[in-house]
């Protein structure tokens, strides 16, 4: 780290980095300055000028404090510290100028605008704008872009200040959007009228800092002050970013983003942003029980107990654990199947991951290991549709100059990569390489995807991918899909064999959420879950229960960090939580758990599982070797085909459905080119 420097922020004398800019050392100070450009994790373009501050010996003119450093300020007279003033009279004077400038073309659109109430133009002209214009020309007006489903403009009201298209270009990896033209003519468009073609592109709508990109299927539904606002945490994929979840009574409005630098930095992707649709539709809102082929509605009293005696009668039972399942739920379910004989299984999509084995199901790197990386190897897994926020991440090391290498099907990750080869030969190849002193001395990520282990040899290509991590001094990152699998595989929800031994021979399964699985005729399928998708399909009872935003639960990431999503609302008709209708089925059962609260519930889980209690912390895992195994031959296949339809949730949202329509006519667009 540079050496401290000394400087003076209207009176107040601090010690900063000189590297940072004058408005990081500014808010290193608590001094909050008004911006419409800048932004911290955005490269910076100096382009609205409302962050002007003065330099005390300086020009004679007030300087753009994001575009100047701490380190390029002359210090005062006999080597004082250099000084800055935020609120002097020409600091005032400039940015109540840039404010009637901004405010030329302006429409006055605020009462019918969805900016309205969090909008920055709003808040910074209460403070520097002024009750009349002195312009009588007439307003310039700009045609709306039509970018997709996703994202509405209306572009009279953008003030140019570029975040989308330095967010688009350098995050999400597009190059769609640019400004065109100079002066009166200057704006934002997109190439030959093009819509956006990422899963990234919904973090627009929250970096515009006017209502010029407001979210589409949002627009005038509610106002931020009728809202009540929740932390939770996202189960689109294994993340688990940060979420906030807005509700307007019984109903999800909007999901946003929360900053955690450890997890998804301030981004989410868009099935996440835009998944609230889905919460509402194809709804389990009653029990069913199936009669002479048909289900019909059951009280809960019925359903409960015609679940205990199918349960009690087994011969052999099975429980799955789903994707979406939280970890109390999975843990619930592990007790009470076990106590009636039966065994649980989580690992749904065939994944071979190593029960007991943490740095064999998690790995030992956190996600925040991907920004100093230096060399990241990607093993069977596409990161833009298995985890696109991390994805971006790894584009950000590629751009501080990360060498980044795959081994799978060609694919474009908005990024550069050697491919090392489609095949298990070549990972063969690549973990028996003698590899230098120097390349092991380098900060370096491999990435092991779950296509890459869901195959019958999957514990041996994970066994190769952890020797090549050994080998190279690399740590391992184990990319899950299922955003409930590792508190799950946590808790021990698994059986010998996998999911083809729990199914073997079991005449009823309890099926947790788990749509993913096709189910053979015969066994008595008791389905517990939220939406009527494939589970409820093939279920002869089922148990309606709350989905992530109505109910309190334990989610652990992909890294092996434990979060707690929080309830926003309630389930809809007599949908029950997860753990509470377990904890009834015990009973009925004759086995009843030992808690009846889910704070007893946490207790107990902790008690099994000590670290679940460390929230937001990463444990360390200790390393354990697999044994080499021979692979078996061919190309490597990933884990995620389609990735707007991957769960119920997605699958019940209209939106999601008329996304993955077009990204499907995208790709058929794209074969005829190449063609």
């Amino acid at each position: 780290m540079a050496d401290l420097r000394k400087i003076k922020i209207d009176g107040k004398e601090i010690e900063v980095d000189p590297n940072l800019t004058l408005i990081q050392a500014c808010e290193q100070a608590g001094i909050e300055i008004p911006r419409f450009c800048y932004h911290e994790r955005l490269s910076i373009a100096g382009n609205c000028r409302m962050c002007l501050v003065e330099v005390v010996g300086g020009p004679p003119k007030p300087t753009a404090s994001c575009a100047m450093q701490v380190k390029d300020l002359r210090p005062g007279p006999e080597g004082a510290p250099s000084e800055i003033l935020t609120n002097s009279p020409m600091v005032k004077k400039a940015r109540e100028g840039v404010m009637e400038f901004l405010l030329i073309n302006h429409p006055l659109d605020c009462p019918i605008c969805d900016q309205g109430g969090e909008c920055d133009l709003q808040d910074q002209a209460m403070a520097y704008g002024i009750d009349f214009s002195r312009y009588r020309e007439p307003k310039r007006a700009s045609e709306d872009l039509n970018l997709g489903p996703l994202v509405e403009t209306h572009m009279t009201r953008c003030i140019s200040c570029t975040r989308c298209v330095r967010f688009t270009t350098e995050v999400a990896g597009i190059t769609q959007m640019g400004q065109t033209g100079r002066g009166e003519d200057s704006e934002i468009t997109s190439y030959l009228n093009m819509t956006l073609d990422s899963n990234m592109q919904g973090n627009i709508i929250d970096l515009c800092p006017v209502g010029a990109l407001v979210s589409k299927p949002y627009s005038f539904t509610a106002r931020p002050w009728e809202l009540t606002k929740t932390e939770s945490i996202d189960v689109m994929d294994a993340l688990g970013s940060n979420i906030r979840v807005d509700t307007k009574g019984r109903e999800v409005m909007r999901i946003l983003p929360r900053n955690n630098d450890g997890v998804n930095e301030e981004w989410i992707n868009d099935k996440t942003r835009f998944i609230w649709d889905g919460l509402r539709r194809q709804r389990l809102d009653k029990p069913y029980i199936r009669e002479n082929g048909r289900l019909r509605p059951a009280a809960w009293g019925e359903a409960l107990a015609a679940a205990a005696a199918a349960m009690k009668d087994a011969k052999k039972l099975a429980g799955l654990v789903g994707d979406l399942a939280p970890t109390e739920a999975a843990f619930s379910l592990k007790q009470l199947v076990e106590g009636l004989g039966g065994t649980v299984e989580c690992r749904v999509d065939g994944a071979k991951l190593p029960a007991g084995n943490r740095a064999g199901y998690v790995g030992t790197a956190s996600i925040a290991d991907i920004d100093g990386a230096k060399m990241i190897q990607l093993i069977g897994t596409n990161p833009r549709t298995e985890a696109p926020v991390l994805n971006s991440r790894i584009r950000a090391a590629w751009t501080r100059g990360a060498k980044v290498g795959l081994v799978g099907e060609p694919v474009d990750l908005t990024y550069d990569y050697a491919h090392v080869g489609n095949d298990r030969a070549a990972l063969e190849k690549l973990s028996s390489l003698e590899i230098s002193q120097e390349t092991k001395d380098t900060p370096s990520l491999v990435i092991v995807g779950q296509g890459a282990i869901q195959g019958a040899d999957g514990e041996a290509v994970l066994a190769h991918a952890m020797t090549l991590a050994e080998n190279s001094n690399s740590k391992l990152l184990v990319l899950q899909t299922a955003a409930g699998r590792v508190g799950a595989m946590d808790v021990g929800a698994v059986t010998e064999g996998g999911i083809e031994a729990a199914l073997d021979g079991a005449d009823v399964i309890f099926n947790l959420g788990a749509d993913e699985v096709e189910i053979a005729e015969g066994a008595l399928v008791i389905y517990q879950g939220s939406h009527g998708d494939r589970g409820a399909h093939r279920a002869d009872i089922i148990l309606p229960a709350a989905c992530y935003t109505e109910e309190s639960g334990l989610f652990v990431n992909t890294e092996g960090r434990p979060q707690l999503a929080m309830r926003a609302n309630f389930a809809p008709g007599v949908a029950k939580e997860n753990w509470a209708i377990l904890r009834a089925l015990s009973a009925e059962c004759g086995q009843a758990l030992p808690w009846d609260s889910l704070a007893g519930l946490r207790r107990a889980l902790i008690e099994a599982v000590p670290h679940l209690a460390d929230l937001d912390s990463v444990p360390e895992n200790t390393w354990q070797a697999l044994p080499s195994a021979a692979m078996s031959g061919g190309d490597f296949s990933y884990a995620i085909r389609n990735f707007y339809l991957t769960n119920p949730i997605a699958r019940a949202s209209a939106l999601m459905g008329e996304l993955s329509a077009m990204a499907a006519a995208r790709a058929e667009l794209g074969e005829l080119a190449a063609e």
